[in-house]
């Protein structure tokens, strides 16, 4: 495990994978920029991340048809060929999802994002070559390089994992936000102006508070997608803008309106008393 740690740490900090990685991303960020594209890829719709729960297609059926390999005696060959092409097939829409996540990230998240992408690439193709093999009858042969592919699709996926977990990378950033239950004084209520971000704290919690058409709106001030300062984005139809990533949120409830941003920004709710704005998490 620490020797796993260790070789995770060393791709991260060698700044050569960036020659290959940053050009890339700025092809899919190009590619993914049109708000239908970001939002389908990124998961706004479903209000979650889409790419983990696609890659569970692929590895799930490439590995069931490792284990017909390995337990029926060679008496499944079609059961386990239709199985690898089911998960070639379902191997694309997971990697555009995940690249759509990727081009998004920077530095040592985009290399690891890079060398996930490569380890995912390496196992997709064995298991293309593993179907070949099977469809011209070499069922042995194609048995073995699923398993390579196996192999390859894992490391990925530890990858993967260590972007999750041990990055916080496709995380809502204020899960951990506590709840503020009282109403809390933040500012004078001519002190937010239309149009104007005006970041303040309610019991150590980031708030975004704006005046729009009249109205005083408050969004938590941390961006659930990368943990952006939506304080210092801007206000367009309605929705404020990250300056991170671009996503948008609605103002009136929080709702993404475009990627790659999936789950709602948390909202608060305002009271003015004597020309003072206080707040309090919604419920």
């Amino acid at each position: 495990m620490f020797g796993l740690s260790k070789l995770v740490d060393q791709i991260g900090q060698t700044k050569d994978l960036d020659t290959f990685s940053k050009p890339l991303s700025d092809v899919v960020s190009k590619a993914t920029a049109p708000d239908a594209v970001k939002n389908a890829l990124s998961g706004t719709w479903l209000g979650h991340q889409l790419h983990p729960m696609l890659t569970d297609l692929p590895i799930g059926a490439w590995t069931m048809a490792s284990a017909l390999d390995m337990t029926s005696g060679g008496t499944m060959p079609k059961a386990s060929e239709r199985l690898v092409g089911l998960g070639i097939l379902t191997a694309v829409p997971a990697a555009l999802s995940g690249a759509s996540d990727w081009s998004e990230s920077y530095g040592k998240e985009q290399r690891l994002g890079f060398a996930h992408a490569l380890g995912n690439s390496v196992g997709t193709t064995f298991q293309i070559a593993s179907w070949v093999s099977r469809r011209c009858g070499h069922h042995r042969t194609g048995a073995g390089l699923s398993l390579a592919g196996l192999a390859a699709t894992m490391w990925a996926s530890y990858l993967g994992g260590h972007l999750s977990f041990g990055m916080g990378v496709g995380v809502d950033h204020t899960a951990f936000q506590k709840t503020v239950t009282k109403w809390v004084d933040v500012a004078a209520e001519d002190e937010v102006t239309e149009g104007e971000l005006l970041r303040v704290d309610a019991n150590n919690v980031p708030v975004m508070l704006t005046r729009h058409k009249g109205q005083l709106k408050a969004l938590s001030a941390t961006c659930v997608h990368a943990g952006g300062p939506l304080n210092k984005g801007r206000i367009e139809n309605d929705c404020v803008v990250c300056p991170w990533h671009n996503s948008r949120f609605r103002l009136t409830d929080g709702a993404p309106v475009r990627g790659p941003a999936a789950m709602r920004q948390p909202t608060w709710d305002i009271h003015i008393a004597e020309g003072r704005v206080q707040i309090r998490s919604a419920a």
